[in-house]
């Protein structure tokens, strides 16, 4: 893909970003500007929105219709925006933390309601902005500043909440694929539905280096080693998998109807 097709849909005026060097955040906007390059959206009709943290300061970087609302209310304005213009692309990025504890509600719903949104969850597994406290997918024995002798809570699966919840299309792959996560995120603007596409990323900086992992190549190997496509993954035992993750697309029901076109009929009914 030629680079200027992409450098199109950025603000250059606002480079360098803020992220550390290293930063798995970038790989992922990358990933996303492929995606809707090669799928010929129009910028002018797509609307990215963001909550509050590391993550959030994408939509700052890209020349579209940007949103930057409160920590964890991203996904109740990125519903507002697609049932007043059915007809846009919306994109939520949002953090783990962002997503699943304080929008963890907003969540859900969007899930069951089934509304033609992409979310993007860039799981870094901790809360980098706001000094590295656990966040609800800290691993268990984890250090963080908060939990400084080991997350001891259960984390999320997202990707098994999203499911749960009613999401249509539920993916996952990690910042070790970026081929992956272009292809995902390219099904995830394209389908009718709510579709979640979680990206495993790091935070060298407040995660890694309380944990081993503190360069930025260590945390790419890291996911790299324990990654495992989901055909393969269904051959295996739980004992196997443990502390893998498995990636691709996890979950696709076709036949869900998606919200804006069930919400246009409640609409017709009531003006009769």
């Amino acid at each position: 893909m030629p680079r200027e097709n992409v450098m199109k849909w950025l603000r250059s005026q606002f480079m360098p970003h803020i992220w550390c060097p290293g930063c798995g955040h970038g790989i992922i906007m990358h990933a996303m500007l492929r995606a809707l390059t090669s799928l010929g959206r129009d910028p002018d009709k797509t609307v990215i929105s963001s909550g509050i943290g590391c993550s959030s300061r994408l939509p700052g970087y890209i020349d579209t219709c940007t949103l930057h609302t409160a920590h964890g209310r991203s996904l109740a304005f990125a519903t507002g925006v697609k049932m007043v213009n059915p007809e846009l692309t919306v994109i939520d990025v949002m953090g783990d933390g962002d997503c699943s504890a304080i929008g963890g509600n907003h969540f859900i719903h969007a899930c069951r309601r089934n509304i033609g949104i992409c979310a993007i969850v860039m799981n870094n597994s901790i809360y980098g902005m706001t000094g590295g406290q656990a966040s609800p997918t800290t691993p268990v024995g984890a250090i963080a500043s908060t939990a400084p002798y080991g997350a001891v809570d259960p984390p999320f699966d997202i990707c098994r909440l999203a499911t749960g919840a009613g999401a249509t299309l539920v993916a996952r792959a990690t910042i070790a694929q970026p081929q992956l996560c272009e292809s995902l995120i390219k099904k995830g603007i394209q389908h009718d539905g709510f579709s979640v596409i979680e990206i495993m990323t790091h935070c060298h900086t407040q995660y890694g280096r309380k944990n081993k992992l503190g360069r930025p190549l260590d945390n790419f190997n890291y996911f790299k080693e324990r990654s495992v496509m989901k055909a393969k993954a269904d051959s295996m035992p739980p004992e196997e998998l443990e502390g893998k993750y498995v990636i691709g697309e996890l979950f696709h029901k076709a036949d869900g109807e998606e919200y804006t076109k069930k919400y246009a009929r409640v609409i017709e009914k009531a003006g009769r």
